[in-house]
């Protein structure tokens, strides 16, 4: 294995801008690949790579759809990215493999380079923007590749890596676009046909366009009927635009849940391959992501970034009506969350399904004044998840204290049924985050002030709110007792030495209630045995 020079791979101001360019990604030239190629790609990998499960969905009831999800996230770096890599590094010719190769990523393609660089013995650099995620950083250099940081997004860190290969004799690997790589990726459309060979449609997350060209490539050459859907996050729409134009262009990208797939101008390549045999684009918001990504997490105990949830996200907000009672295989094609990413992802979820919700209350500063606040809340069902205390901000009366909850609730209709208790109990209640529908969380159409509904609302009318009301527990079983005593003989002793005992029971509460009935029960076995004897 050759050395790399550690100087000329920090050291490129020789090398100008214009000479920078990756041959195998030429906008006047674009490369089509071949089914062929997709089919050759399977056999070389498929010593290296997992099979992945294609199970069916738990929620197939509540879609009205038959769907199965290609669980990619289970490869051993966490992404597809390992099928495209690991074919790009069996075909480097036996010179290049010596010297290695260079990538820029933020995450996945990186992990994926240097997972089977080591696998394969062939040296990697990956360049990764100042951004990155130090989780993903350090991976990549337990993985063995030799990391550089550069640049403040992954636009500057691919001139740096272009500057780098053409400086040092690396081959630059583009991690959507280059025509090995949209080979490996097509080898999971040829495992779905042999997963579930009657599929209707298949839902792809599309950033670069190097899985959806590959997939649709594989799968409409076996089965040209096949619906192939790309889905989008909302805030980069590189790819609809790109077919909107008819070519590849710059596209305005935001910061999103999916930030594997906010590529600014998709593959030439990829688009070339793809474009024509791709039947539907759709693009999801931020809350349809997070939304999704709980669900999964909920329903099929499947921890999974915010890209490879678009195809989910797509279903759930009703964006794809056609599939309906059809058979559909989603790929959930990437694990690779950040801790902190996906705690914010489930609470955006649960508040974008109205089951986090966040008010503010005024009780009495007297002691007790916020258990009773706490008490209804429990007596409801609902979950305390926060509370503070604001007492700077209450002018109405010195003798009152703001309090702030974040609470969990079941559903939209529980949270109605818990604001209904609190008007009815403080006069002084403000819905501070409280969405009917995850558009108005979207749209910050806070539902504060309008509740035309929750008048309607009665919380204890069904058993699921009651069995939490310690208040009803305690009266039905105090009416259950006293019926129970008010069968049989008139002349019962129990019941006769009760009567005695407590001629006037009107200001009894129902704790004093049950002591005297438990006295009485006493009384009434001590009179029987003496009667034995």
């Amino acid at each position: 294995m050759s050395k790399i020079n550690h100087k000329t791979l920090s050291d490129v101001s020789d090398v100008l801008d214009d000479e920078v360019k990756d041959p195998w990604c030429d906008p006047e030239n674009p490369r089509r690949i071949r089914f062929e190629d997709i089919t050759a790609a399977a056999y070389r990998i498929r010593d290296g790579i997992i099979k992945t499960t294609c199970p069916t969905s738990h929620m197939n009831q509540e879609v009205g759809m038959q769907m199965y999800f290609k669980n990619d996230f289970l490869q051993a770096t966490g992404s597809f990215k390992e099928r495209g890599a690991r074919y790009t590094l069996i075909n480097l010719p036996e010179e290049q493999k010596k010297i290695g190769v260079i990538a820029a990523s933020a995450g996945n393609h990186a992990q994926a380079l240097a997972y089977h660089g080591a696998d394969l013995g062939i040296p990697v650099t990956v360049v990764m923007p100042i951004v990155a995620p130090i989780m993903k950083v350090e991976k990549c250099k337990r993985y063995g590749a030799r990391v550089i940081v550069r640049g403040v997004d992954i636009g500057e860190s691919r001139i740096h890596a272009l500057k780098l290969a053409k400086k040092s004799g690396l081959i630059y690997i583009n991690g959507y676009d280059h025509p090995d790589i949209l080979a490996g990726q097509g080898t999971m459309g040829l495992e779905i046909l042999d997963q579930v060979p009657d599929l209707d449609a298949v839902v792809i997350p599309v950033g670069g366009g190097g899985l959806i060209a590959g997939c649709a490539l594989a799968i409409k050459t076996m089965k040209p009927d096949v619906m192939v859907i790309g889905v989008e996050p909302e805030f980069c729409k590189s790819f609809s635009t790109a077919m909107l134009a008819g070519r590849p262009i710059p596209t305005l990208t935001k910061a999103s849940l999916a930030d594997g797939l906010t590529v600014p101008t998709v593959g030439v390549n990829a688009f070339a391959t793809g474009a024509p045999i791709i039947d539907k684009i759709v693009s999801v918001s931020e809350a349809w992501i997070a939304i999704a990504i709980l669900r999964l997490i909920e329903n099929e105990k499947a921890v999974v970034e915010g890209a490879g949830a678009v195809g989910l996200a797509a279903v759930l907000a009703g964006l794809l009506p056609e599939l309906q009672g059809k058979k559909v295989v989603l790929p959930i094609c990437g694990g690779n969350i950040d801790t902190t990413l996906l705690g914010r992802c489930l609470e955006r979820g649960l508040a974008a399904e109205g089951r986090l919700v966040t008010f503010s209350v005024t009780v009495s500063d007297r002691p007790g004044g916020i258990a009773e606040l706490t008490r209804i809340i429990a007596n409801v069902g609902a979950s305390v998840k926060d509370i503070v205390h604001e007492r700077a901000w209450v002018r109405q009366n010195t003798f009152s204290v703001g309090v702030r909850i974040l609470a969990e609730t079941r559903n939209r209709k529980h949270s109605r049924e818990m604001f209904k208790l609190l008007k009815e109990n403080y006069e002084e209640v403000t819905v501070l985050g409280f969405y009917e529908s995850p558009q108005d969380y979207v749209s910050g159409n806070l539902n504060s002030e309008k509740f035309d509904n929750i008048d309607d609302e009665n919380p204890f009318e069904g058993k699921m709110n009651r069995q939490y009301n310690q208040d009803l527990q305690s009266d039905e079983s105090s009416h259950e007792e006293e019926e129970g005593e008010g069968e049989g003989d008139s002349t019962d002793s129990g019941t006769s030495t009760l009567a005695l005992a407590t001629p006037d029971l009107k200001g009894a509460s129902v704790e004093e209630l049950k002591k005297l009935l438990s006295k009485a029960d006493i009384s009434r076995l001590m009179e029987s045995s003496a009667a034995k004897n």
